[in-house]
């Protein structure tokens, strides 16, 4: 049972990767803008059911991220952090509640990462932050609202993460 459940975390981690990636890469035109709006962001509220899907959307940031037009320290290393650090967050916090888990998860999710990528844009590019942060607080509760929801409506037919 336990190697049964470590072969399906390694898998459930690699799509996530995958899925991250690959997501941010087609999506590349509005993926990497000074305010991003990077779809695959409509993954990390599932990471409220498995907390090991924070290292997926990590590893998926690092490899979406060589392709970023200002690939570098801040998007190799201090982005994959922050996202797992986010994830873990979202994870703990979806905790509360049972029925509002995804949600709760992407509200998190939105804020930890809003306030990264502020940190990161306005050291690069000197952005005022109040106006930075908001921009791209409601991208990130946008794709968060509607990952959750998503996740909402598959786990009425398939419990995808058991």
């Amino acid at each position: 049972m336990e190697k049964h459940n470590s072969t399906k975390n390694v898998a459930l981690v690699s799509i996530w990767a995958a899925l991250y990636a690959v997501l941010t890469y087609v999506f590349a035109p509005i993926s990497f803008q000074a305010l991003q709006f990077r779809v695959a962001d409509i993954l990390p509220p599932s990471i409220a059911k498995k907390w090991i899907l924070a290292v997926g959307y990590a590893i998926g940031c690092v490899v979406a991220n060589i392709f970023s037009p200002f690939v570098g320290p801040w998007e190799l290393v201090f982005m994959p952090i922050m996202s797992f650090v986010a994830g873990i967050l979202g994870y703990l916090a979806a905790k509360l509640s049972s029925k509002w888990d995804y949600y709760i998860c992407g509200v998190v999710h939105a804020v930890v990462i809003s306030g990264a990528v502020t940190y990161m844009l306005c050291a690069l590019f000197a952005l005022p932050a109040l106006e930075t942060f908001v921009l791209i607080l409601v991208s990130e509760l946008i794709l968060g609202l509607v990952g959750a929801t998503l996740f909402k409506l598959i786990e009425k037919r398939w419990v995808w993460w058991g």
